[in-house]
């Protein structure tokens, strides 16, 4: 019995490259990256085709990443109520194109490029027409994001994505996780922002790197180290291979997460998979933090007939070909 994909149709991208073959599998659904690797070597923590994506995983986060305290936002006194999407924490979560089905504008055997409009609706009365390019080159993966507001008006908005960086021949509690910011945002129990502080002299300052398996981090990180157009947050193994999530000047902020219950995918005797829960850590670039339609910090206002366009990507290195 064949069972259809929990995301929709599935774009396969094949690239051979310097460091060996490449692939990876984008699904419709949130236009998210459900696999990704080099040489046979998971780069992203993947999910099965019949699965959604567990805690997120791969997801564009538009009009807003991470949180809105109370799913509520006030412009000019009038109060904006979002749907609740975290009701656990009473928050509105990871904007509002999370289960939406893209649409493909063109592909190609390295890449593909998915387009979807958040239409106005109850919290957010206004339209973005927003694609996504996914492309594999010989440097790694390589994301392009547009967003024009074909609106009346001018509307808020800020961008994210969610992917779960891994290199899949080693444990993931074994890599070093650095993260080139200056400052964290503290939080209230509800994860919301209650303040900024510098990283230095801290826990929080990941600028050397520490191992995944001693954090436990669901934390957001501002003043992103920007050197050459890029911010550059990294895993690398024991052997010296390294995973480099990198985002150019308008991915200011970053959040990471380091679940112990992601669904991670393993081999069986028989040659079949299976999964287990297990460490996963995301390196989420994001060009505002929580709650920034109530801050403002980092918020970008489109006006009418605006473009913005957003880029990151990952880069692998120390990968024998």
């Amino acid at each position: 019995m064949s069972f259809a994909a929990a995301t929709g149709t599935q774009y396969s991208l094949t690239l051979q490259t310097p460091q060996g073959p490449a692939t990876a599998t984008i699904t419709e659904v949130a236009a998210g990256i459900r696999e990704y690797a080099l040489n046979g070597t998971d780069l992203v923590e993947g999910f099965a085709a019949t699965s959604v994506p567990p805690l997120g995983a791969g997801t564009v986060l538009v009009p807003w990443p991470n949180r809105i305290r109370d799913a509520i936002w006030t412009q000019h006194g009038v109060r904006h109520l979002l749907a609740m999407t975290e009701p656990a924490r009473l928050n509105a979560i990871h904007g509002l194109l999370a289960v939406t089905a893209y649409r493909p504008v063109a592909q190609s055997d390295a890449e593909v490029t998915l387009a979807a409009t958040v239409y106005p609706q109850a919290g957010y009365p206004y339209q973005l027409d927003t694609t996504v390019s996914y492309a594999l080159t010989a440097d790694g993966l390589a994301v392009t994001h547009t967003i024009r507001n074909v609106g009346s008006e001018s509307a808020p908005v800020a961008l994210g994505t969610h992917p779960y960086l891994k290199i899949g021949d080693v444990p993931t509690g074994d890599l070093v996780l650095r993260l080139n910011a200056t400052s964290h945002i503290d939080v209230d129990h509800r994860l919301n922002p209650i303040g900024v502080s510098p990283v230095d002299g801290t826990a929080f300052d990941l600028r050397a790197g520490a191992r995944v398996d001693d954090l436990d981090l669901d934390d957001g990180f501002g003043g992103v180290i920007v050197r050459d157009g890029r911010g550059e947050h990294s895993l690398t193994a024991p052997d010296g291979r390294r995973v480099t999530l990198w985002g150019d000047e308008n991915m200011a902020y970053v959040q990471a997460f380091t679940p112990r219950n992601f669904p991670v995918r393993t081999g069986t005797a028989d040659g079949g998979e299976t999964t287990e829960l297990g460490q996963a850590v995301a390196i989420e670039p994001m060009t505002a933090p929580a709650d920034a339609f109530n801050s403002g910090h980092g918020l970008r206002w489109l006006a009418p007939g605006e473009d913005w366009v957003v880029r990151w990507g990952i880069t692998p290195t120390g990968f024998a070909a």
